[in-house]
């Protein structure tokens, strides 16, 4: 008898110990780095968030959500029309957090779908607005300026809810086949163009070359015969006068008023 009721206390005890143990536990909570705590006391949500570390909470009676506060990244995959109306099939890597001090919020209000109801939504909107300023091949040569444009635009738009975008990458930008083939066919002729424009210019430039050599060919022989047309003349000149000379010597001759006879 004294064994039996020495049993029944052990096993009080154990059931006891447990109780107390799993009370203790239930007592506790540990954040994990990154992470912030949302407080949930019998359903109703407390404003105020569990940083990360070691925290006592009331067993049975509260519980701790734990809320990712570190850089996430999204993918998504979406559609949007170019101004010259192409359409553009987009996937853009988004990187995001979630303001601590809102973790709460986006708790209450919006529940842990909140990609899908706030982040992606209001991308494929962006996106849109910001597409719809470019031409298909503008989009292409202006993706930075694209990047850059979603980051601010987001962040108008989910700062309010807590969310915060950090960067917008652009993975893939594709376009229909038939646009893909017209610019690759456009290249072509503007290369075309290209080499043809080149071909005339070297034959421009040959030619200017060869009329200015012509030209500096012409103006030299042109010297030339000048040099020898008046070296020619003066011969010639010369040559008559000898010709038509009698062999007399003038018989007047003088300076200074003076008239001498030279025939005396």
């Amino acid at each position: 008898m004294i064994r039996v009721n020495s049993v029944k206390k052990i096993a009080i005890a154990v059931m006891v110990a447990i109780l107390l143990l799993i009370n203790v536990l239930a007592s506790v909570t540990v954040v994990k780095p990154g992470h912030t705590g949302v407080v949930v006391t019998m359903g109703k949500v407390e404003e105020s968030v569990l940083q990360e570390g070691f925290h006592l909470k009331i067993p049975f009676v509260q519980k701790v959500v734990e809320i990712d506060n570190r850089i996430v990244k999204l993918e998504v995959e979406t559609e949007a029309f170019s101004k010259d109306l192409q359409t553009v099939e987009t996937i853009l890597a988004v990187n995001y957090r979630i303001d601590p001090t809102k973790s709460y919020y986006i708790y209450k209000n919006i529940g842990s779908g909140y990609e899908n109801i706030l982040i992606i939504p209001a991308v494929n909107e962006v996106l849109k607005a910001i597409t719809s300023r470019y031409t298909a091949e503008e989009s292409v040569v202006n993706r930075v300026l694209i990047s850059d444009g979603l980051v601010e635009g987001l962040n108008e738009k989910l700062n309010a809810f807590g969310l915060y975008i950090t960067d917008v990458n652009i993975i893939n930008y594709e376009f229909s086949e038939a646009y893909i083939n017209a610019i690759e066919e456009k290249q072509v002729a503007q290369q075309k163009l290209l080499t043809a424009e080149t071909e005339k210019q070297t034959a421009i430039t040959k030619a200017q070359a060869e009329a200015e050599t012509v030209k500096i060919k012409a103006e030299a022989e042109a010297e030339a015969n000048k040099i020898l047309a008046d070296s020619l003349s003066k011969n010639v000149i010369e040559y008559k006068k000898i010709e038509k000379w009698n062999g007399e010597l003038p018989t007047v001759t003088g300076g200074n008023g003076t008239i001498i006879d030279l025939s005396e």
